[in-house]
């Protein structure tokens, strides 16, 4: 098995002891006064200190917190890897609505609160792979999406999922560059049956603490066996619908992005070899130790399947 089952797995084993127990004993209170009413449900005051451990998480070492919060790809904020930590604080996640739509039984605008308070929420531990050759290891919080689209009933012709990304310039300072990056809103997609897989999930922190805005707060999709570009963020509208989405790095890049994205060392992006990663936290400089990339990011015994039949040199 290359992901291996730690059931038992706690923050605790990674993370120094004295460190971890008065960073909880912090949320412990913090989520106290929260449930009181002192604090607003704000994200930064929202904690998860009762989490349930995951049957899927990995237990290699965690990239430091330090690492996960301030390299990001969030151009919404804007194209350099510490732009989203020096200007995401002027997003506001409260309140929050997504709208669920499309080709569903049960259409809906749900509040933030109506989507995560049913969930089960559990901490899995994820290994991550980005499209430009590094990676992290990061203890997220979420839950699967399969459970909120069995709730809004899925129709017989529904084929695959679609993601939007929240636009607000006055907020998102990337959105109202003169030469943006990539058409807003950002949008993502997956095939309805990579969805409903269990390692899917929808993320609302990391850490036991709730999203920090440059980390896609306040809700975003995590699929740990695709490069992290599918990950949208800041998520605003989940449409279930027939066709395949076409996806803003496919209409930016069609010949260097396709709609799949499975980590897959056989492809190479057309401007680099995707054979090897950095892990962040490894070290830096010219001598940093490169690990082989593995299929589907380590998670191929969970997902091959869903491809069986299917050429993925050319379903990049």
């Amino acid at each position: 098995m290359l992901v291996r089952h730690a059931p038992d797995l706690k923050p605790s084993e990674i993370t120094p002891r004295e460190v971890y127990l008065s960073r909880r004993t912090l949320l412990a209170g913090a989520a106290g006064l929260v449930a009181a009413g002192v604090l607003p449900q704000e994200a930064g005051a929202m904690a998860f200190p009762n989490l349930d451990s995951s049957t899927f998480s990995t237990d290699e070492k965690l990239t430091p917190r330090k690492d996960v919060t301030s390299y990001n790809n969030f151009y919404e904020f804007g194209a350099q890897k510490s732009d989203p930590a020096s200007n995401a604080g002027s997003l506001k996640t409260r309140p929050w609505t997504i709208k669920v739509d499309g080709l569903v039984q049960n259409p809906a605008d749900y509040v933030l609160e109506d989507i995560v308070k049913p969930a089960r929420l559990e901490e899995r531990i994820y290994r991550m792979r980005c499209v430009e050759g590094w990676s992290m290891v990061i203890p997220w919080v979420g839950f699967p999406l399969g459970e909120l689209l069995k709730r809004v009933e899925p129709q017989s012709g529904a084929r695959y999922v679609r993601f939007e990304t929240l636009v607000r310039p006055d907020e998102m300072p990337g959105q109202r560059s003169r030469f943006p990056i990539l058409p807003w809103p950002y949008v993502e997609g997956l095939r309805l049956d990579e969805a409903m897989h269990p390692l899917t999930i929808l993320a609302v922190g990391l850490y036991g603490e709730a999203l920090p805005n440059q980390n896609g707060a306040p809700l975003r999709l995590v699929v740990p066996w695709k490069y992290g570009f599918k990950g949208i963020k800041s998520i605003v509208r989940i449409h279930l619908t027939d066709q395949a989405p076409v996806t803003s790095w496919m209409r930016q890049a069609p010949a260097e992005y396709g709609f799949y994205a499975n980590v897959n060392s056989q492809v190479s992006h057309p401007r680099w070899s995707q054979a090897t990663e950095r892990r962040i936290g490894d070290g830096s400089g010219i001598f940093v130790r490169r690990r082989p990339t593995l299929p589907f990011n380590g998670y191929a015994d969970q997902v091959a399947s869903l491809y069986a039949g299917m050429d993925l040199t050319k379903s990049y």
